[in-house]
């Protein structure tokens, strides 16, 4: 079974030391499964392969605009979190993942990574968005058979040829995926942008990726999106691609069964690194 949390707005430093309390209450297997669903106040984190030069705007501009800015043990690059987008921490047992035969297996971090981008893509899909892979790249694009589709609707878009269509509206990227894995505990996760403020990116080079734009499913749409619509949607199909039962709790204490509360300042023991291989993912 895989308990939901929505947590609602939360900043960065509390969001992460909630994940470092869960992780440590999953290894010790005194919780089960769970999926922290959230949004950031403004920040930008960069993970182990980032590169300090992919936050292109100045530590004025970043402070004018209220943006904070954090190093994480995520994999990956440079990202943006903030209002409108929803993010995903799954912290999970890799050890004991659901097969469709009732089985249990150990999932590896490639096909984790897959699995995340699989949610988000079907999650896509629920609302109407056609999404999908980019090989070598990790995270979820929107699919380019989009433009043709408008092009049929836009006279000015489908007299053109179709190499000139894809050229004015490349694939981009609507989800970014991140994570850590420490003794195949889970942590960290996905980023969909939902109606996120796009202007953001401008501050950074996106995962490192010039080239691609950024989007959300607001833009896609053109028109603005319940959060909890599409949290509903993500749950449904982590439940799906996780073969497992889904089940929302009202907070916390709800989980533990105790008075645990979000953590202001992280316990002594929360901030000492323990000595074990970790696996990242971008």
């Amino acid at each position: 079974m895989i308990c939901v949390l929505q947590l609602g707005t939360i900043d960065y430093a509390t969001g992460l030391r909630l994940q470092q309390r869960l992780v440590e209450l999953r290894k010790e297997n005194r919780i089960g499964d769970v999926l922290l669903l959230l949004e950031h106040s403004p920040v930008i984190t960069l993970g182990r392969n980032a590169r300090q030069k992919n936050i292109v705007a100045s530590p004025e501009l970043l402070a004018q605009r209220g943006v904070e800015v954090f190093e994480c043990d995520r994999g990956g690059d440079v990202t943006f979190h903030g209002p409108g987008q929803l993010v995903g921490y799954p912290i999970f047992d890799l050890r004991a993942i659901a097969t469709p035969d009732g089985k249990r297996k150990t999932l590896g971090a490639i096909e984790y990574v897959r699995r995340l981008e699989e949610v988000l893509i079907r999650t896509c899909a629920d609302f109407g968005i056609p999404a999908g892979r980019i090989c070598g790249l990790t995270g979820v694009w929107t699919n380019p058979q989009t433009v043709s589709s408008r092009a049929q609707q836009d006279d000015s878009l489908a007299n053109r040829p179709a190499e000139s269509r894809d050229l004015l509206s490349p694939q981009a990227k609507i989800a970014a995926i991140g994570v850590h894995i420490s003794r195949a505990v889970t942590s960290h996760g996905f980023a969909l942008n939902v109606n996120t403020d796009l202007d953001y990116f401008n501050l950074i080079v996106p995962c490192g990726i010039a080239t691609r734009p950024v989007t959300s499913m607001a833009k896609e749409l053109s028109r603005k999106l319940s959060l909890q619509e599409v949290a509903h949607s993500v749950s449904r199909n982590f439940g799906a691609l996780f073969e497992s039962q889904i089940l929302w709790l009202e907070n916390l204490d709800a989980l533990l069964g105790q008075s645990v509360g979000v953590p202001v300042k992280a316990p002594a023991q929360l901030r000492q690194l323990h000595k074990e291989d970790d696996t990242f993912w971008a």
